[in-house]
């Protein structure tokens, strides 16, 4: 586990519209001491950790990537994105390898070995591990969706799903995402479509971080969710479920937004006064699936104003957890272009990450690379 130290009172030197603008004019940038570009890792400030998705499982293994074979792993067998992830990030979290379906597919079965190929990549390179995700109605296997249990059987299978991970990993996993995305737009738990909530009632969810917390005690246990970015009725459902959670003295230790953003929608100005409002219930806050997809039709490529925008709402999401004390962890949801989720599930909409396919950097990269420098007092 990491220990931070205060942020610097310059982290909000440059503001996002001036560092844009300097990326789109082509200013060269910054250069670490060794005469070389700093990565995004080097350029953050002391305190926080820059992570993002190790690309992995799910819509992965049906898509034919050129140079892997089908169903490779990218984590595991493409080379260049292997040195891009140790040399950017800080951080890594596992895409869809922890989640039930691909670390639990059988009953009694666990398969830890890409799982444990991340967590010993992280170890090597200096970085922490965001563990993903826990208790989610998405992405189970069907011998838990169609499983003929009782509750008291079906109770036992999440604790010992969540004891078992989190105690493999224990002391080598910084951040868990215990409960992902339990309640709908309405700010209503997901009674109908959550298999733990509808079978064993709210109560179930309390239990998950205190059974977490029991495995691993030095563990951060959060909520997560996309579209709580800003205030509103899902967001204010966590903040009402928290406040009453820490009156039970359940072990929740932060907040995250995913920050799946789109460039056709205005940015969520109240980031940060959302995620201050967390922090100040005691909470640790993070941004932990950042993309911003845009509209480009099929054949085509983003116009540079396009990538000015996305560059922006990159920026203006750094620097709103930059703006709070303890928003200690910024995730980008994969950095690439060429293993990008987005095209796979939004039809017509792309070009999500900060790297092309070919891995050249977008403005968006350099917007996050000059704010942290900025935040880290030029560094």
């Amino acid at each position: 586990m990491h220990i931070r130290t205060p942020r610097r009172a310059t982290r909000l030197a440059v503001t996002a519209a001036a560092a844009t603008a300097l990326v789109l004019a082509g200013t060269l940038p910054a250069t670490a001491a060794n005469g070389k570009h700093p990565s995004l890792r080097d350029a953050a400030p002391a305190d926080l950790v820059i992570g993002t998705a190790a690309a992995g499982g799910g819509h992965h293994l049906a898509q034919d990537y050129e140079g892997l074979e089908p169903g490779q792993s990218p984590f595991l067998h493409d080379q260049q994105y292997r040195r891009e992830l140790k040399h950017e990030f800080s951080s890594l979290s596992p895409e869809n390898q922890m989640k039930w379906e691909f670390i639990h597919p059988e009953q009694g079965r666990y398969d830890f070995a890409e799982a444990d190929a991340i967590v010993k990549f992280a170890r090597q390179h200096k970085q922490d591990v965001r563990g993903h995700t826990l208790l989610w109605h998405s992405q189970n296997p069907a011998w838990v969706e169609e499983g003929d249990f009782t509750a008291e059987e079906l109770r036992a299978v999440l604790k010992d799903h969540i004891q078992t991970l989190v105690g493999r990993y224990k002391g080598q996993i910084d951040q868990w995402d215990v409960a992902n995305e339990i309640f709908d737009e309405g700010g209503n738990l997901r009674t109908s479509e959550n298999i733990w909530i509808r079978e064993l009632g709210p109560g179930i969810i309390a239990d998950a971080f205190r059974w977490a917390h029991e495995a691993d005690p030095d563990a951060k246990l959060f909520f997560n969710d996309y579209n709580v970015e800003w205030k509103g009725p899902k967001s204010n459902a966590y903040y009402a479920l928290i406040q009453d959670l820490l009156k039970q003295d359940v072990p929740v230790d932060g907040f995250s937004v995913q920050g799946h953003l789109s460039t056709q929608y205005g940015f969520p100005g109240d980031l940060r006064e959302n995620l201050q409002r967390f922090d100040d219930l005691g909470l640790e806050t993070a941004i932990t699936e950042l993309d911003v997809r845009m509209n480009v039709p099929e054949g085509q490529q983003p116009t540079e104003s396009q990538l000015a925008q996305q560059a922006d709402y990159y920026q203006q999401a750094l620097e709103a957890c930059l703006a709070v004390d303890d928003c200690n962890s910024f995730t980008i949801w994969g950095f690439t272009d060429r293993y990008s989720w987005v095209p796979v599930f939004f039809t017509g909409e792309g070009f999500a990450n900060v790297m092309t396919e070919d891995y050249e950097r977008k403005p968006a990269y350099y917007a996050l690379r000059d704010t942290l420098l900025a935040a880290a007092g030029g560094k």
